[in-house]
């Protein structure tokens, strides 16, 4: 089995799974990240009360009303949340259902300082585009800048291309809401559409390829420890390409 996994692939290798959450990327030993699909009919309340972990969402279909503690608000396609570890918290989902990713973050991580104040939801369109690798950006949706210190999560956007091979630091799983494109690992390539997901480990030189000819293409990433997207480094020999005018 390769390392790229959907919804699609998940539901053909294990058909006794629950249908209302697929976890797509399971805890290992070594990382504190998990990643799961949850789909909710109208109606249809799920509990985010987790003890130990904190949980980062990003819904991208449909609507419902998220509460945190006594506090409710309006959660839809595009929003982004953070749960706590030990808050009560539940999605209760509203006419048309919720598609929602569910992040969970565990407690074995270095946490960031914070960073500024605590937000629990926040819009994509509402978030600050910042600069990557090359013609890249992303836009934080959550970090140690609005509450979560143990994780960041951001929204990619990728021209046409890709860029030279590279890592990061951090241990990382990402989502994808469209395609087409590639996954390049050490032991080959994949090709990565709508619902794909992976996990890069820490060092794990990698390259994320856009194959589309006219159209960019998103990705949604969270990883640990918090902190920027944008810290990449590359490969010895990529490197010993890149020369400095005086």
């Amino acid at each position: 089995m390769g390392r790229v996994t959907s919804e699609e692939v998940l539901a053909a290798t294990h058909p006794t799974a629950d249908p209302g959450e697929l976890e797509l990327v399971p805890a290992i030993d070594g990382s504190a990240l998990a990643l799961s699909v949850v789909r909710l009919e109208p109606g249809l309340t799920l509990s985010l009360a987790d003890a130990q972990r904190d949980t980062l969402l990003y819904a991208f279909g449909g609507s419902s009303l998220l509460s945190i503690g006594g506090d409710s608000s309006g959660f839809r396609a595009g929003s982004a949340a953070l749960v706590v570890a030990g808050e009560e918290a539940s999605l209760a989902a509203k006419a048309g259902g919720l598609a929602v990713l569910r992040a969970m973050v565990g407690p074995d991580v270095d946490l960031h300082a914070p960073l500024g104040p605590r937000q629990t939801v926040v819009h994509l369109e509402d978030a600050d585009s910042r600069g990557a690798t090359g013609a890249r950006s992303y836009q934080i949706l959550f970090g140690p800048s609005n509450g979560s210190t143990r994780a960041t999560l951001f929204a990619g956007f990728i021209p046409t291309g890709k860029a030279p091979w590279h890592y990061h630091l951090y241990d990382e799983i990402v989502w994808m809401p469209d395609g087409p494109g590639r996954l390049h690992l050490e032991e080959g390539v994949e090709e990565l559409g709508a619902g794909s997901a992976f996990r890069l480990r820490p060092r794990e030189v990698h390259i994320v390829e856009n194959t589309s000819p006219d159209r960019e293409m998103t990705v949604i990433g969270v990883f640990t420890p918090a902190g920027s997207p944008s810290a990449a480094y590359l490969t010895p020999d990529v490197a010993a390409e890149y020369r400095f005018a005086d």
